[in-house]
Order: structure tokens, then sequence, then C-alpha cells
């Protein structure tokens, strides 16, 4: 494609070149805030300087940096949510995608907002999975996926020692966030989309970063809709562990409070590597189950005024309608790297020992409980059943159960059940698997088989979300009508080979795990 018949689109800063993919215009890598750099380290996110002529937006660029935080997985899951993002870490990583199927016509499409998972601390927009003509030519909407700054360089919280200018350092990240909906808010118009119908979804740490959103006045009138896929933020750091945190990265870096200065010069690479080592002497929160995040937003009393969803649901966007939901078998990535679970080889003691570590007082009725209810699978099987529901399903249904007994909007509430035959069916129902169901991208990856039946599920899946953000309720001629989640039916679209509608699936586990975490 030559200059003369590339999409051009105006912008507040200026114009950007993109291209035609798929029958969709794209525009990569356009920057909706200014380098986060030098002087801007750890600072909130400022406009984009304007730039002149045509700016080329016709590849990605860098993503935030996270060299060492990813977790690992096993040589044969390298490729299985597809091709590994390589995009080189950069701090200059404020920018974001838009996939639209015209900005010509100036239809007025509902706005998806996609947020990256990887807890806070990896991840990026620039993944092929992530590719979003599909589901922008699926459900006639646009598509934006947002690069951010995650870890350190997101959430170092300098408030006690950096004075007025760094009071908000440990939220820069998720203000960031906000940074890119104010953009969407001045500009989608240009690339074919409703600024007055935004939706924000994500899965894993983009959930979180959806249930932080819920709770961020400033966010507030910038979306519309939301989506959390098995990522719900029930709290959130706090401040004093947040300090503390920043005390042991100074100590680790060697830097003192009085010389602040120095972090605004310090290498990428010292920076990171400053991370783990102050996460291990911080150690986990004693509401380990539900604060999710060591580098993470904190709830500082002004951009996050209180905990997301504890002790209830916040008081504000309770009219903002809401898709929650999450996998059959979360953790069964997670623990694919353990031998002993991968090979099935894990014996009772070694499961109860683990159970334990979760459970304390309370293992003997979790382990006789899924011992019950899954009488043929093994203890590695029941481990990723447990640790599961106690890591994620939790707080998924927790969530919903607060926003609706508050909420002037409704709550829906999902599972994803269809397990995958790759690898010999081990993954099972995993953790992000849902990521290329959501973006109808499973071709682009090895997470499943290919077959009539995973594409058909990727075809619903994708319409079903994309008829929400069209009109702010789940109707799609794919799935049976969708109550919404309330107490005690507890609705739930089981999404699988044949999608139906169960009332309270798996309802004695629910239970088990609420009366332990005392959220009934």
């Amino acid at each position: 494609m030559n200059d003369q018949t590339a999409p051009v689109a105006e912008t507040s800063s200026g114009k950007v070149r993109g291209a035609i993919i798929e029958g969709v215009t794209a525009f990569k890598a356009v920057p909706y805030a200014v380098s986060p750099t030098g002087a801007s380290r750890f600072l909130p996110p400022h406009a984009p300087e304007p730039w002149p002529g045509v700016r080329d937006a016709t590849s990605y660029a860098g993503r935030a940096p996270q060299a060492g935080l990813r977790t690992g997985t096993r040589p044969e899951l390298e490729t299985f949510s597809g091709t590994p993002d390589t995009s080189p870490d950069s701090e200059d990583c404020l920018t974001l995608h838009v996939w639209s199927p015209s900005t010509t016509d100036y239809a007025k499409r509902p706005v998806m907002v996609w947020l990256h998972g990887g807890a806070f601390s990896y991840g990026s927009a620039n993944s092929e999975r992530l590719r979003g003509s599909r589901l922008a030519k699926r459900g006639d909407v646009v598509v934006v996926t947002v690069n951010h700054r995650l870890n350190i360089f997101g959430h170092l919280d300098l408030s006690d020692i950096g004075g007025t200018d760094y009071k908000h350092s440990g939220n820069a990240g998720v203000l960031d966030l906000v940074a890119a909906l104010t953009w969407v808010r001045n500009n989608i118009a240009h690339f074919g989309g409703d600024p007055a119908n935004v939706t924000i979804f994500g899965e894993s740490g983009g959930g979180g970063k959806v249930s932080t959103l819920l709770a961020m006045p400033v966010a507030a009138g910038l979306f519309h809709r939301a989506i959390i896929q098995s990522g719900a933020a029930i709290r959130l750091r706090t401040k004093e562990r947040s300090l503390k945190l920043t005390e042991l990265v100074l100590k680790e870096l060697g830097i003192k409070a009085a010389a602040i200065e120095q972090l605004r010069t310090l290498s990428v690479t010292r920076l990171l590597a400053a991370i783990k080592p102050a996460e291990r002497i911080l150690g986990t929160s004693p509401y380990r189950l539900f604060d999710r995040y060591l580098f993470g937003p904190v709830v500082d009393g002004d951009i996050l005024p209180r905990q997301p969803f504890d002790p209830d649901a916040p008081d504000i966007m309770l009219d903002i309608p809401l898709i929650i939901g999450d996998m059959k078998d979360e953790t069964a990535s997670f623990l694919a790297p353990d031998d002993l679970v991968w090979h099935r080889t894990l014996t009772e003691a070694q499961m109860l020992d683990r159970v334990h570590a979760i459970a304390g007082a309370d293992t003997e009725r979790v382990v006789e409980t899924y011992r019950r209810l899954y009488p043929g699978a093994t203890p590695a099987e029941r481990l990723i059943a447990t640790t599961t529901d106690c890591n994620f399903r939790i707080r998924s249904l927790v969530l919903a159960q607060r926003r609706a007994a508050k909420a002037t909007a409704p709550v829906w509430m999902y599972a994803f059940d269809w397990e995958t035959p790759v690898q010999g069916g081990k993954m099972k129902a995993p953790h992000a698997m849902d990521v290329p169901f959501t973006f109808d991208t499973i071709d682009l990856t090895n997470a499943t088989d290919g077959s009539d039946t995973a594409r058909r599920l990727a075809e619903t899946m994708s319409g079903v979300w994309a008829a929400f953000a069209r009109n702010g309720v789940p109707d799609h001629p794919s799935i049976p009508h969708w109550p919404a989640y309330r107490v005690p039916e507890r609705a739930t679209l089981i999404l699988d080979t044949t999608c139906r509608v169960d009332n309270d699936p798996r309802g004695e586990t629910r239970a088990l795990w609420q009366d332990i975490t005392g959220t009934r």
C-alpha cells in the first residue's frame, strides 16, 4: 500500500497514517501521552506534544519495561498463546493501537478499550492474539488496545519522600489508563467511534485494571460499560505496604530518601533488578487471597479513595453495566511448570501439603470437599480445581455479589468451561485461554485444535462481547437468554460446546470459600 491509499486520521496532536489489515483500518503505536522518561519518570502522564506532518502508525513500538518479570512456563507451552511478543522494552511506551472498520464514514460505533494482562508487572498490547481486526469487523466496533507503565515504573510510591510532584507516583500506571481513555474521548470520533459509548475490558491483570477504574473518581464518565475476565480486584495495596515496599527498593538500590532524584537517572535494568528482592522481603499481604499485586495501584485516599470492592462495592459508577467471569481451570497454566502436576504424579500427601499452605486450619474440609466432588480426578487435578477456586473464582463471585447488591446497573456472570484437547487435554480450560476467543484470533495461537467447535465458541464470545458493548445488554442469538446475576439464583452463562445458563454452578465450593474468607 502506498502513502496515497493508506488511511489517515486526525488526532489532537496531529495526523497519523495507518494500514489496512484484514479489511480493517489499523493505527499502531499512537501516542496518548508524552514519553515518561527523564524528568517525567514516575510522574503522572501529560498529553503528547503536537507533531508536524503525518506520523507513521503502521508498526508496534516499545512495550513497558518488564525484563525478568514474566512467569515461566514449560517448553511445550512456549507458543500456546501464539508467537511471543518480542517488542523491545522501552519507557517510551504510552501508546495505543486503534482498529476500526472505517475512518471515513463518520459512523458512531461502539468503542472497546482492551487493558492487557500481566499482574500490573508485565505484558503488552502488541501480541498477535490481540489483533483487533477480527473483533472490529465481527461486531462493527472500534477496538483500542493500550500500553502503559508497569511494575516499578508505574507503581513506585514516592509520595512520602518526593514531595507534591510525586504524590501520585504509586498510581502513575493507572493514571496512564485514565490518560488513554481521555485520548479516546477526545479523538475516537475521527476513527469512526462513539466517545459516548466506551466499554473497557481486560483479562487477568487487565481485569484488575478494569476493577480499579471502577473505583477511581477521576475515571468517571470516560467509559460506560465494563468486562472483567479472570481478574477481579477486591483489594489493592494499602498505603502502609506501598511505602514499605518503596523503602525496601531504595535500600536495595543503595539510595537514601534525600537523594530521590537519583531514581530519575538510574538505568531501566537496575530498577527492574530491585523489584523481586524488595518484594521477597515485603512478603504477602494479610489478605493474600484478595490482595494480589505487590507493585500495583495503591489506595491513597485520593486517586483511589478506598478499596475497590471491600468491604462492599464503591458508591461511584454503579450505573455501569458489568460482565464478569473466569475460566474453569485457571491455575492449570500456573501449575504446568511443575512436573508432578503436569504428569499427574502428584501424591495425596503432596497435594494436602500444598492445600495446607493456602487453607491452614480449614485444610481437612477443603481436601474432603474436593475429593468428594471430583471422585475420578487425580490429586493434581483436584489441586488445580482447589487453587482455581480460591485464587480466582472466589474473587469474581465476591465482586459480582457485592456489586449486584448495590448497583443500579445489572451484573452478568459467566464461566468459560470449554476444555482444549491440545497437549493431551492437560491444560483443560486454563488462565488466559479466553483471550484469543475474545478477539476471534484462536488461529493465531496454539491453544486449540482449530476445530469447528472452537471456532464457533470464538465467534460466540466475540459476538456476545461486541453486542454488550453496543447495547449494554449481552443478548446474542448464539446464546440463551442470560439473566442478570442476583442472589440467591446466581445465574451464570456457561461458555462451552453448547452454551447454557446454570444457577449457582459449583455452589458447594462457592459456599466453602465464601465461608473460609468470611465473604458470605
